[in-house]
């Protein structure tokens, strides 16, 4: 297992990250699974002696009751893993029981504290973007929860460029705890991010972390275009779960069969494949995986040894590209004397 920065920060991070929101596996979560106490534990026991250090959870999932599980199946074992949990999504019907104010970040954290049943959260993320509530109030409270110690990192989930650009210039200007580390969605599925995240964390010195990349299990190699190996209980096609949208299915299901050719030719699994992919891309820390069974996720624990070659990162490069939108495609046309590292994660392709 590889450990890497997290952002500009002093922790080090294991390049797969397990995530918890099949624990409990209630409410809207029920979809993605229903492990309890037990399989947690050796869900838990499996990363670890893989090497994995980090276990991201949030409030939300199953209503508290993930960080409960994730609390009890850590047990006295805390101390040997870092605990990433968020805050941002409503708690129940109680008008202030939601978004980013200070009386629900300071709520929010004191009862994740609670549940997971440790004195501190070694990253406290904000889970969605508030366009009512004054940055300043919500990072005048993250700061305030780091100064007290129980919080030790703060993060940002699903933010956009702009969004984060003014979060960091605030603490910046106010002597504020910067994020050092955003969560979003990246896959072969859909590589939205490259266009402004990946440059933004490139260039502010943040860590990603992935969430769903293999897009929810469409990419393991199970979804395919003429139905050989049937997704039996895939979450899209039931219909139960719309994240992440799929707005081409002819390029999703051209990268699938080049996954599952790679895959096959290397004598790993589709998802293997694509985890490699997003572990081997600029800035990205981490990647979260989560799974239903122990098997599922040992396969995907074992792509943290998997590294793909040169010609089959352009391969996939290709086959799942996205077009270049204005105005990078005039930077690429009419600038590409001038551009610094963070615009050559995204431009640079273009220009060779």
């Amino acid at each position: 297992m590889e450990y890497r920065q997290l952002g500009n920060s002093g922790l080090r991070v294991s390049t797969i990250t397990l995530g918890t929101m099949g624990f409990g596996g209630t409410g809207w979560a029920s979809p993605v699974g229903h492990i309890d106490v037990e399989g947690a534990r050796r869900q838990i026991a499996l990363a670890r002696d893989a090497g994995v250090n980090l276990i991201d959870t949030a409030d939300v999932y199953s209503h508290g009751l993930s960080e409960e599980i994730v609390g009890q199946a850590l047990g006295s074992g805390r101390e040997e893993m870092l605990i990433a949990t968020k805050v941002r999504f409503p708690m129940s019907s109680e008008p202030n029981d939601a978004g980013l104010s200070r009386h629900h970040i300071i709520k929010g954290a004191e009862a994740s504290l609670r549940r997971l049943g440790t004195d501190h959260i070694d990253l406290y993320q904000v889970h969605g973007w508030d366009g009512q509530t004054p940055l300043e109030e919500t990072l005048e409270a993250l700061d305030s929860l780091v100064r007290s110690g129980k919080v030790r990192y703060i993060g940002s989930s699903n933010f956009s460029a702009w969004h984060l650009m003014k979060a960091l210039a605030v603490s910046d200007r106010r002597g504020l705890a910067r994020f050092v580390s955003q969560q979003i969605y990246y896959s072969l599925q859909a590589r939205d991010a490259e266009s402004e995240l990946v440059p933004v964390s490139i260039d502010q010195g943040l860590g990603i972390l992935v969430w769903s990349p293999i897009a929810g299990g469409l990419l393991s190699g199970k979804y395919r275009r003429h139905g050989a190996e049937a997704a039996e209980g895939s979450r899209h096609l039931s219909g139960e779960w719309d994240e992440p949208p799929i707005h081409d299915e002819d390029k999703l299901y051209d990268t699938i069969e080049l996954l599952v050719e790679i895959g096959s030719a290397r004598g790993v699994s589709a998802a293997q494949v694509a985890l490699a992919y997003t572990i081997g891309k600029p800035a990205v820390t981490s990647v979260i995986v989560g799974a239903r069974t122990e098997e599922q996720l040992t396969d995907d624990l074992a792509s943290a040894e998997f590294v793909l070659t040169d010609d089959e990162v352009s391969r996939l490069d290709e086959v799942s590209a996205e077009p270049l939108r204005y105005p990078y495609w005039h930077q690429a046309l009419n600038v590409a004397d001038r551009l610094s590292p963070a615009d050559r994660s995204l431009l640079g392709r273009y220009l060779s």
